[in-house]
């Protein structure tokens, strides 16, 4: 039996709300729409967007990739993937990974493109539909790359090797990577998060990897914090620990480069680690990198490394040596690649400060506009970053210009930081507007770059009286 719908505009006024609250309560908004206060991707940035495969049929999960080139590039070297975890939140903190100045630092040194993926996942999806590369990520990442390749003037971006930084689910997505292309990975950091290698009962959903013999010259770091089940077991991350020391034992027997780096102050945040992420990543980057773009992978050299105990109970050990003077089982103990990074690598797990010689480069462009707004350019000190800036005026500070907000993750950064170690939204604008000010004067303003190991670099110096 069939009955007439009936509509008067009373009636069109209520279906019309309800199906709106419907909408807006994540029931049919478009998922896009989530991502939509992206930043902005101009020239040197680049975004492509991939729709979600049906079931089955690859990736279930829309994903956007923003790519930063080095202006200077003229040829790409290699590409360095900064990769979000699982969960919506996870996945919208992707969105200005590309935009971070301290990993564009260490992309522009070595000639790397800086990718920044994020997966538009749901909150309750599962975050193994795109974590696990054999569901379709690894597929469409590689597609990226070449439609990238095809939109810049970088066509090597296609078959560039890879750098690979993982958080937590992207720390699966990464190894998982690495499994299955060995040969074109340069190094891995797997931050909360390493793919298993056997079935395990109490994870039943996740299809365990087949450990590639090509994979044992890839250098590796686990990477997790301290209250993650190494000395503090909070319930909700207690099984990250086993985790990562049955993944270190089982490949470091098998002669894996592969060592454990334990976050005193952190738990599944990201924290510090980018204070000895980003300079491991540049030792294994001398070494690796080809001369030339499409010649093989260069091997570590394992005449100059050194060695770190592995964590024991509730003791994680800080004392290191060369490789050749190591007492003990080598294959029980932490592989680093040299002397540099075994200093850097006990500072790290002793309280995260490790230390910096080495002043930020000086701000550049600087300007004033006729209304006394200051703006800048910047780039990041590889070794620790930007904390802030200081105004200086006739040589005297006026201000100190800082990520606005609050930022309880790791250092006090210029741009922010996330739980998953990216800048915050919006992003921090790198402009000021000078109390006082008179474009009438023969005022002198200085502005200097202040990295966070307190590091000041050179004065840039700019005369408002030149205005034209």
């Amino acid at each position: 039996m069939e009955f007439p719908v009936v509509m008067n505009w009373r009636s069109v006024w209520w279906l019309t709300a309800i199906m709106m609250a419907w909408c807006l309560s994540g029931e049919a908004y478009p998922q896009a729409a989530r991502y939509a206060d992206a930043p902005q991707a101009m020239p040197p940035y680049h975004r492509i967007r991939y729709e979600a495969a049906a079931s089955g049929q690859g990736l279930e999960f829309a994903v956007q990739y923003t790519l930063w080139i080095p202006p200077e590039a003229k040829r790409l070297r290699g590409v360095l993937v900064h990769q979000h975890g699982c969960g919506e939140g996870s996945c919208r903190s992707g969105l200005t990974g590309a935009y971070d100045l301290h990993w564009q630092a260490l992309a522009r040194k070595h000639q790397l493109a800086l990718m920044s993926p994020v997966y538009e996942q749901a909150e309750g999806a599962d975050c193994q539909k795109w974590c696990d590369p054999r569901n379709g990520s690894d597929e469409t990442f590689r597609r990226a790359l070449k439609d990238f390749s095809n939109q810049t003037a970088h066509p090597e971006l296609e078959e560039a090797p890879w750098v690979l930084w993982g958080h937590s689910g992207g720390g699966h997505w990464a190894g998982g990577m690495l499994m299955l292309h060995p040969k074109r990975i340069v190094a891995v950091w797997l931050r909360s998060g390493v793919p298993l290698l056997a079935d395990d009962p109490s994870k039943p959903s996740i299809r365990p990897h087949v450990w590639p013999l090509e994979a044992a010259d890839v250098p590796i770091v686990c990477n997790l914090g301290t209250r993650e089940g190494v000395t503090v077991k909070e319930e909700r991350f207690a099984a990250v620990w086993p985790a990562n020391e049955l993944f270190f034992r089982t490949t470091r027997a098998k002669g894996a480069l592969v060592a454990v780096a334990v976050d005193p102050l952190s738990s599944h945040d990201c924290g510090n680690q980018r204070y000895l992420a980003i300079p491991w990543l540049d030792a294994c980057l001398k070494v690796r990198l080809p001369a030339q773009p499409g010649q093989p992978i260069l091997s570590m050299p394992l005449d100059v490394a050194w060695l770190g105990r592995f964590p024991d109970g509730d003791n994680v050990p800080l004392d290191t040596s060369p490789r050749d003077r190591f007492q003990g089982d080598p294959l029980e103990a932490s592989w680093i690649p040299n002397e540099s990074i075994a200093k850097a690598w006990a500072e790290y797990q002793k309280d995260g400060a490790v230390s910096d010689g080495t002043p930020p480069p000086a701000p550049k462009n600087v300007t004033v506009s006729r209304d006394g707004l200051l703006s800048w350019d910047c780039d990041a000190d590889l070794e620790s970053g930007l904390s802030h800036m200081i105004l200086l005026r006739q040589g005297k500070p006026i201000a100190e210009i800082r990520a606005t907000g609050n930022h309880p993750f790791g250092r006090q950064i210029l741009q922010g930081l996330q739980y998953s170690d990216t800048p915050t939204l919006p992003l921090t604008p790198m402009t000021y507007a000078i109390a006082d000010f008179s474009d009438g004067t023969e005022d002198e303003y200085q502005l200097v770059a202040v990295n966070t190991a307190g590091l000041q670099s050179a004065a840039t110096t700019v005369f408002p009286r030149t205005l034209p």
